[in-house]
Order: structure tokens, then sequence, then C-alpha cells
């Protein structure tokens, strides 16, 4: 009997470890169902039907899964290339050369898993609370990258889409939607906070069916800004939709991507399919 279960232990130390594969996740960026383009004037958007054009299309994902035949979330271990993807943390940058953006591109999300057969996906837009208040002056990249960053006691921007409506008077800023954390506890807004946020506002979203090699995430916020009017703004408030609480601008906005806003339910969200 010790002979055998010696021999038992000796081919378990013998076989090899489940491998892992390689797995990269598409994503792609519309508006109303028309691919992304700076030079593009985009029509018939929000309340009013304005037309407008993209300044800005950024966005952090976060905490990624596949999901396995039997339902188990099983993480995706993010390569760690230096530039889009830190920790379990990655850039999505979709514009090129915006106004208000960068020349360079990142759609894909890029790491390995065990070898398996996998169902869907899931992930979080947003930081985790550990990362969202750190100093981004001193974080690797793309935490590093300022222009996703309100302050400490705030965090991240979450979700940047900026647009330029047409007629925008010299000098706007244009409509912009800015997801991030808001009602967080510290003195200053240098201050990072000790405890959660009482609106994190991170979306988690969930794609039962995605296979990586068949299927690609797509983000549209069309839907999301569908009830806003984007010609004009709030008086005394931030332009557009910034997250913050008591802006009317947000009022059909934070519902439509899925998280409630002061006294107004979450809606079904409507930033993220897949096809």
């Amino acid at each position: 009997m010790k002979t055998l279960a010696i021999l038992s232990l000796l081919a378990l130390a013998a076989s090899p470890a489940m491998a892992d594969m390689s797995v990269t996740i598409p994503f792609t960026a519309e508006i109303a169902g028309e691919a992304l383009s700076c030079d593009n004037a985009y029509a018939n958007l929000g309340s009013t039907a304005v037309s407008a054009r993209i300044l800005d299309f950024r966005l952090f994902v976060s905490d990624t899964n596949l999901i396995s035949a039997d339902g188990t979330r099983v993480p995706v271990q993010l390569d760690q290339d230096g530039a889009w993807q830190v920790g379990d943390v990655a850039l999505l940058d979709f514009e090129s050369g915006c106004a208000n953006g960068t020349p360079q591109v990142n759609t894909t999300l890029r790491g390995s898993v065990p070898d398996g057969n996998y169902t869907g996906l899931e992930f979080e837009i947003g930081v985790p609370f550990a990362q969202n208040h750190a100093d981004p002056t001193q974080a690797a990249s793309p935490l590093n990258v300022t222009a996703m960053f309100w302050n400490w006691r705030g965090g991240y921007k979450f979700l940047k889409i900026e647009f330029a409506p047409e007629g925008m008077t010299e000098g706007s800023r244009g409509w912009l939607l800015h997801l991030g954390s808001t009602m967080c506890a510290a003195a200053e807004a240098t201050d990072a906070p000790a405890q959660p946020c009482a609106n994190p506002n991170r979306m988690t979203i969930s794609l039962p069916g995605f296979d990586p090699a068949l299927n690609t995430v797509v983000i549209d916020p069309a839907g999301v800004i569908s009830g806003a009017d984007l010609a004009s703004n709030a008086p005394e408030t931030s332009p557009g939709c910034m997250s913050f609480p008591n802006d009317s601008d947000c009022n059909t906005v934070l519902p439509a991507l899925g998280l409630p806003f002061n006294d107004l339910p979450a809606a079904s969200q409507q930033l993220v399919t897949m096809r």
C-alpha cells in the first residue's frame, strides 16, 4: 500500500500542470452604430438630435474574467506591457488624434487564462478602490495618465467621452461624459479617502455567450446620451455629465449606464454590447 501511495504521488508530481492559453479580447467604439472617427460629425444625438464630433473616447477596464462552461469566473491575467496594462487594470483608448485625445490607440485586452472552454465575459469599467486614489504621478502606466484623473479624493475618470456639438461657441469645453466615483469622504481634494466612496460608480458588464475568437465588445454611448440635451447645460454645473450629485444633466445618463443617481434607480446599461 505504501508503494502504491508513493507511485501515485510521483505520478501526480510528474503530470504537467494545466497549460495557460493566450487570449485577446477585442473592443471597438462606435457612435450610433457608426465607426469612430475624429473627422465625422454624428447626427441626431441626444434629446434634441444635434450633430456632434468626438473630442475624446477612453475608459479603464478592470477585474476581467472569462466565464467557463460551468459558470465559474476565471480571471484573465493581463500581460504587463508597461504601457496599457498594469495589475488587473487596462486603459482602452479608441480615438486617434481627436482634439482632447492622443495619437495612440489601444483597443484590446491581452492576457492569459488556463486552457478551457469559455462561454462568457465579465469585466468592470472603473479602477478598483485600492488603486483609484493613489498619486498618478507615482503610478505605473497607464495609471500615470493624468488626463484620466480628477484628484486624489475623487480618483480616476473611469469613462471619458467628450462631444463637440455643432455650433459650439468658442471657448466652450463641449458636452462631456466623465464617469468616476463621487461622495468620497476626504478633508481636501488632495487627500485620498480612507473608506470607499458612497457612489463608487464602477460598472459591472456581463456578456453571456462571448467568445474572444469570434466576438467583439462594442462601446457605443448613443443610447446613454439619448435623453440628454447636448446643446445646453444645467446652470452652474460642469459641462455635460460628470457624475456629480444634483447635476440634472446626469438624470438620464447615469441610469442608462446601469447606475443609480440621486433618487433615480439604475436602468439596463446602454453602453456596452457585443457582436
